[in-house]
Formats: C-alpha cells, structure tokens, sequence
C-alpha cells in the first residue's frame, strides 16, 4: 500500500512494476466510485519506476492505482491518502500475547 499526502505539490511515485516504462496511470477512489486518467513522465531508477506526480487526494480515503504501458496494466495497488506523518497500517495494533514456552517432547 502507498500513503500520500493531501497537498497540491508534487509527491514521488515509486514501484517495481512489469515492465519498465510506463505511460498513465488511472487513480479510482473507492468511496465515490470516480476515476481519474494522469498523464506524467515516469523514469526507471534501478529496478523502480518512478515519478513526480500533483494528486488531487482527499483526506482519510482510500484509492486504486492502476499503471498502464499504452494499453497494457503493468502495475496494481492501493493508496491511502492521510496527513499523519508517521502512518502505519499496523500502528497500535500488535498486541503480544503472555505465553510461557513449555513444550511437550514426545
């Protein structure tokens, strides 16, 4: 999953995608079922591609990125547009349970 942030400034997109060149990406918002076609330049930097890309995001939503070669889809995830800076998907989740390790040798 990708985070960004909810600014009109360019953010970096970074992915390892199937190919190595890219053309467009479409950017669909679960909530409001909309899509959005971005046209950018996309450069290959060791095994990632990548670009500097303007998204116009709304907080706390989630997206499907979807990377086309011309026609072809070379890369799927989802984003998750927050504020947070230190945004993590497991942040306060993990919970350690108290075990006492005994174990039965047969």
């Amino acid at each position: 999953m990708i985070v960004l942030k909810p600014i009109l400034t360019a953010q970096t997109l970074k992915f390892i995608a199937r190919q190595d060149n890219a053309t467009h990406i479409i950017l669909r918002d679960e909530q409001d079922n909309t899509s959005v076609q971005i046209n950018a330049l996309f450069t290959l930097d060791s095994y990632y591609i990548t670009s500097d890309i303007i998204f116009d995001l709304k907080e706390d939503r989630f997206y499907n990125l979807t990377v086309y070669n011309d026609t072809e889809i070379i890369y799927k995830d989802k984003v998750f547009c927050t504020s947070q800076t230190d945004y993590s998907i497991n942040n306060d989740s993990y919970i350690q349970r108290e075990t006492n390790n005994d174990y039965i040798t047969l």
